[in-house]
């Protein structure tokens, strides 16, 4: 999920190195490319790692995440168990940013490799002001 800092709790009560960080997902407006009914936007949001988001159709595979100002991110974390879902659980993970959905630019790519449990993608300083109102993430090699 995205974050900034301000001090919260991070998801599923896990100890955060930073605790000057907050989750500002809810500040967005979140679509998916693609979801099997019962597996949406709804389930990738609620920290529940029993409840996940499952794409319905060809790739790419995106989730999009729009704010409705300019954000700089920090940080972006997902829970993935390639064991548990290997179909599903992403190669590779794209974050896009810009000022609208036909605009964006690739800013950071990170790969995974059979991943399992929290993982923080980290873009740079950089990459990060770059931001704009509009981002999305691809899930190259399924789901993210």
């Amino acid at each position: 999920f995205p974050t900034m800092p301000t001090p919260v709790p991070t998801p599923q009560g896990e100890s955060s190195a930073d605790k000057d960080e907050c989750e500002i997902g809810d500040l967005a407006v979140w679509s998916l490319s693609t979801a099997k009914p019962g597996n949406g936007v709804e389930q990738l949001r609620d920290d529940d790692v029993n409840t996940y988001w499952q794409s319905d159709g060809p790739q790419p595979h995106l989730v999009n995440i729009q704010f409705h100002r300019k954000m700089v991110i920090h940080h972006i974390r997902a829970y993935t168990d390639f064991k548990l879902d290997e179909s599903y659980t992403p190669a590779k993970i794209s974050i896009r940013s810009g000022t609208t959905f036909h605009d964006l630019q690739e800013i950071h790519v990170q790969e995974l490799h059979e991943p399992s449990g929290w993982h923080t993608i980290l873009p740079t300083i950089e990459q990060a002001a770059g931001g704009g109102e509009g981002g999305g993430g691809e899930g190259g090699g399924g789901e993210g």
